[in-house]
């Protein structure tokens, strides 16, 4: 056996392949009493400890002598006869590493011998998620964290957007787009081509505006949430007057990358029908419009994957300050090798905001109809005419309620799994641990669960 510290038990043989000393030399100051002569190894120290300090083991229960040494325990159940360890230890019954030893220092935390708390301790986790990589379960916490510790800023920023643009979107549909005339052409089955295809361009016109509307909304609420979810992960509150200040010189960036993601997704889905459409108008219908079908579809494919791609566009531009063509190129770096992750926590994320915003829309879409007689009827129709103050009204309550809910969810999940991918590749929670404040990273108190 080696005597290498910590491993060779006390009091063992010299090391291997070395022969004891046979002379019968005693050390000087040896008692007599002994028992014969002793090996002595060359491990062995020439200053030996006293003689007093030393004598022979005393039956169990009979009395010792001043200046006696205590007897030793009884044997234990593990290797050489050692005591059993302090409760906690590895092998039943309170037992060490095979009944080696009570607790020990740097081993397990703390709590015993071998095998108390194995692995890396706890990381820190100053804010709503810890600082270390993010399980999908971690992200979506962490968003709900976000607007249930910051619920006062959260909902109060979503809610005011909601309102603003809600209020714009009844407006516009009663006093702008509520036109019977468009009802009676789309109902009439006399209506000649040409008045039907006017009538589905104004309204694909008024939906346009309608939905630019509610994407203006979408943009100042996520760039007013990234700064919150930002400053949460370190564990500080932000009021809504400084998101604001932070957010206010990247607003027109953020526009142009919103509005440029989906023209980039037409274009493609465009051109990838536009071979079909010309074979349909130049040659045969049926080869033309399959070959645009399938165009469609290919396009679409690439469409999603690119969206997915720079998704993580936002929240870089809003937090690194960055360009539009760099934030775009950030995210693609970040998403490289992980795309079916972060796709795939994106999806989630958009159902359970759908699912959460539907639990309160289409009751109030319900309510609407009901109390607004014929309006609930034109709305399911597709038709705006005879849609009245009360059905709009009502249903608009719902809307506001439903994306109140639902802003938050979507650009929290961003922005965390934004802060997961940047911590699984460039080690970005040492620098959030220094922000934070924290000595050390992983330096949480002993026990806790991670992520707790």
């Amino acid at each position: 056996m080696e005597d290498t510290p910590g491993w060779a038990s006390p009091g063992s043989a010299p090391s291997d392949g070395q022969q004891p000393d046979t002379s019968g030399a005693q050390p000087p100051g040896q008692p007599s009493d002994q028992g014969g002569d002793r090996s002595h190894g060359p491990n062995w120290s020439k200053e030996q400890p006293p003689p007093a300090q030393w004598s022979a083991p005393q039956p169990q229960g009979q009395p010792q002598g001043p200046g006696q040494a205590p007897p030793p325990p009884p044997p234990g159940p593990g290797w050489g006869g050692y005591p059993p360890a302090a409760p906690g230890g590895y092998g039943g019954q309170g037992a060490g590493y095979g009944g080696w030893g009570g607790p020990q220092p740097g081993y397990g935390g703390g709590h015993g011998a071998w095998g108390g708390n194995w692995g890396p301790p706890p990381a820190a986790k100053p804010g709503v998620i810890p600082l270390r990589p993010l399980g999908v379960g971690e992200i979506l916490d962490g968003a709900v964290s976000t607007m249930r510790t910051h619920w006062r800023t959260v909902l109060g920023i979503s809610l005011a957007v909601a309102v603003l643009t809600e209020t714009l979107v009844i407006l516009l549909q009663k006093l702008v787009l509520n036109d019977s005339a468009t009802a009676d052409t789309l109902n009439d089955p006399n209506a000649s081509l040409s008045e039907v295809s006017r009538t589905l361009g104004g309204v694909l016109v008024s939906s346009g505006v309608v939905s630019i509307i509610a994407l203006l909304g979408t943009i100042i609420a996520t760039a007013l949430l990234t700064t919150v979810t930002s400053r949460a992960v370190l564990g500080r509150a932000v009021t809504t007057a400084e998101a604001w200040r932070d957010a206010r010189p990247q607003l027109l960036r953020l526009l142009g990358l919103t509005l440029l993601l989906p023209l980039i997704a037409f274009v493609i889905i465009a051109v990838g029908t536009l071979p079909g459409i010309i074979v349909a108008v130049t040659a045969s219908v049926p080869v033309g419009v399959a070959l645009a079908v399938v165009g469609g579809v290919a396009g679409g494919v690439v469409a999603l994957w690119l969206v997915m791609r720079f998704s993580l566009a936002s929240p870089a531009l809003m937090l690194e300050k960055q360009s539009i063509r760099k934030s775009m190129s950030r995210s693609a770096k970040l998403v490289r090798g992980s795309w079916w992750r972060v796709t795939g926590i994106q999806v989630l994320a958009q159902i359970i905001a759908s699912i959460v915003s539907s639990l309160v829309v289409v009751p109030f879409a319900i309510l609407a109809g009901a109390l607004g007689g014929s309006g609930f009827g034109g709305f399911l129709d597709g038709t705006e005419a005879g849609i009245g103050w009360t059905f709009l009204i009502v249903s608009g309550i719902g809307s506001v309620i439903g994306r109140t809910l639902s802003f938050p969810i979507t650009a929290g999940v961003t922005v965390l799994l934004y802060i997961d991918q940047r911590i699984r590749r460039e080690a970005l929670d040492l620098d959030l641990a220094r922000a934070a404040g924290v000595p050390e990273q992983g330096s949480a108190a002993p026990g806790t669960t991670p992520g707790s």
